[in-house]
């Protein structure tokens, strides 16, 4: 009994910062989430989001926690543990660390923009949001030779180059370049008379 109650004092003291991490908060992969069930503290545990966006609980089995708010995974929980309990068990669910760089990755941006160097992108980004990452490009850029290289899965290297003065006079990108982890964009200085 002074387990339990002992439980419900921290789970009301940590409340407070559980609402304050998670108002608004959608669980994401990698996130840490703290699960006590009341009824149960041998269920009590953390838990780590897998990148399948899915937590594991003994007795509830596999949940989809990820896109989800605190209060509605614990209603699944609640849900999944309430026929091994004579009344519907009170789940507490909370964020105790966030994963902010799950989902992104480097790319390197060198030469003439205004701050080189790594960059963290997420999936999708292309290289004209790269260079507004950076800074954009400076004043002696060459912005007709800017070259995108990339090393495919063979460990060969690839060439890209990409005419910025072109998407700059409106011209249509035919095939918006998508980065990929591990690319690096060049941006050469411009020539004498370029």
């Amino acid at each position: 009994m002074t387990r339990a109650l002992l439980a419900v004092l921290a789970v009301l003291l940590a409340a407070p910062m559980a609402l304050a991490q998670s108002a608004g908060y959608r669980i994401q992969p990698g996130d840490q989430l703290a699960i006590t069930v009341l009824e149960d503290d041998t269920l009590n545990r953390q838990q780590l989001v897998l990148p399948d966006g899915s937590i594991s609980v003994p007795l509830a089995g596999t949940i989809r926690a990820s896109g989800r708010s605190v209060e509605s995974v614990e209603s699944a929980i609640a849900d999944r543990l309430a026929s091994n309990f004579a009344v519907r068990p009170s789940v507490f669910v909370s964020v105790v660390s966030v994963d902010e760089t799950y989902g992104t990755f480097p790319v390197y941006v060198m030469g003439q923009v205004a701050t080189p160097g790594m960059v963290e992108v997420e999936p999708g980004t292309t290289l004209l949001q790269a260079i507004a990452l950076a800074g954009g490009l400076d004043r002696f850029a060459a912005t007709k030779r800017i070259q995108l290289r990339r090393t495919d899965a063979t460990g060969q290297e690839r060439l890209y180059l990409f005419n910025f003065n072109a998407v700059e006079r409106g011209s249509a990108i035919t095939s918006m370049i998508t980065l990929r982890e591990g690319d690096v964009l060049i941006v050469p200085e411009r020539r004498l008379f370029e």
